[in-house]
C-alpha cells in the first residue's frame, strides 16, 4: 500500500524520517515460503540442524533477497504513487535469523533540485529488535516539485 498522502518535497527537512515497516517475528514457515517462492533451495534457509551444525551459523538465515525486496518495499511505500525510487544501494553487514523483527527505516539525508524535479537522498536500512543495524544502505528518490510537473517513467538515471 503506498503512502496514503503524496509527498510534498517542498515541505520536506533533512533529517526526517519516512514510516518505516516491521515485519516479524519472522518464523520458518515465512522463510521457508519465501525460499518456495524464488526457488532458493539452500539448506541454511530452512534446515535448522544443518544450519546450526554443520554451518556453524547462528540459526536460519533470513534470504538475502527477502531483505533486498524489504529495502525497496520500505521508499516505495513513502515515495509513491506520485515519486520514483532512482537507485537504491545496501550492505549485508550481519545476519538475520528466524525469529527476528525485523524494521526498514529510512532518513533523509540531502535534497537538491534537478532539471525541474525534486532529489530525495535517504540513508536507509534494516534493524532487528533489538536495534542492530543489519543492512545499512541508501536510495535515491525522484518527487515532482509543487506545480510541476509529474516524474517521467522512467526516470532518465544519468
Amino acid at each position: 500500500m503506498a503512502n496514503p498522502a503524496p509527498v510534498v518535497f517542498e515541505k520536506l527537512t533533512v533529517g526526517d524520517e519516512i514510516p518505516e515497516l516491521v515485519r516479524g517475528p519472522l518464523r520458518e514457515p515465512h522463510l521457508m515460503r519465501w525460499s518456495a517462492s524464488i526457488e532458493n533451495w539452500h539448506r541454511i534457509h530452512y534446515d535448522q540442524r544443518f544450519t546450526v551444525e554443520h554451518e556453524g551459523l547462528p540459526g536460519l538465515l533470513i534470504n538475502g533477497s527477502w531483505k533486498q525486496h524489504f529495502m525497496v518495499q520500505v521508499v516505495r511505500q513513502w515515495a509513491e504513487p506520485d515519486g520514483w525510487l532512482r537507485s537504491i544501494n545496501f550492505q549485508f553487514r550481519a545476519m538475520d535469523v528466524v525469529g527476528s523483527t525485523l524494521h526498514a527505516w529510512g532518513r533523509i539525508a540531502e535534497l537538491a533540485e534537478e532539471d525541474g524535479y525534486g532529489i530525495v537522498k535517504l540513508e536507509i536500512g534494516i534493524r532487528n529488535q533489538d536495534g542492530q543495524q543489519s543492512t545499512p544502505g541508501s536510495a535515491t528518490v525522484v518527487l515532482p516539485l509543487q506545480g510541476g510537473p509529474a516524474v517521467p517513467y522512467p526516470y532518465p538515471t544519468s
